[in-house]
């Protein structure tokens, strides 16, 4: 089983760290922060680079943390609020099916980093390593929990920053 969940996460953990790679540095044919942010205008999160930037901040973190194994319910909460935002803000109208760009492939990765956060890194772990034992059900619906609150949270902000706010914000970035 330890095997099992050390592939599982090396391999969710590596994808959400290159995409977040994508996102912040236009590294493995990504757009870099810069389209991304306009990217992220078009979503309505206003201003967008700070939003591309935080986005790609959670994926690469949350993803290299997730593959390490390391504080594995915070990893899968970080993960889990990424997806939530995707879901509900890219994919949610395209129904389920990922051939439609519907919510199929952040469903999946999200149930992923739950499911991890339930039954632990599994032994080839950094948690393991430093004797984290931080995982179960209760930690694992906390990270749901935040993870949901946080992705929903994160559009209700960036789609009801005052003008004023924006603009200080895109002064800043």
């Amino acid at each position: 089983m330890s095997v099992g969940l050390l592939v599982l996460r090396l391999v969710i953990g590596g994808l959400f760290a290159g995409h977040g790679a994508q996102k912040l540095f236009g590294w493995f044919g990504g757009h870099g922060l810069r389209q991304t942010g306009g990217f992220f205008e078009a979503l309505r999160f206003r201003p967008g680079l700070p939003f591309a930037f935080l986005a790609g901040l959670s994926e690469l973190g949350g993803g290299l943390l997730f593959a390490a194994g390391l504080l594995t319910p915070l990893a899968a909460m970080v993960l889990i609020g990424v997806m939530t935002t995707a879901i509900a803000a890219v994919h949610g109208t395209n129904g389920i099916w990922n051939s439609n760009g519907g919510i199929e492939f952040p469903l999946v990765l999200g149930a992923a980093a739950f499911a991890v956060a339930a039954v632990g890194p599994g032994r080839y772990s950094l948690d393991r390593a430093f004797g984290t034992y931080w995982h179960g059900i209760s930690w694992a619906l906390g990270a749901a929990a935040l993870g949901i609150l946080g992705g929903l949270g994160s559009i209700v902000l960036a789609r009801s920053l005052p003008a004023g706010v924006q603009q200080k914000l895109r002064a800043v970035a």
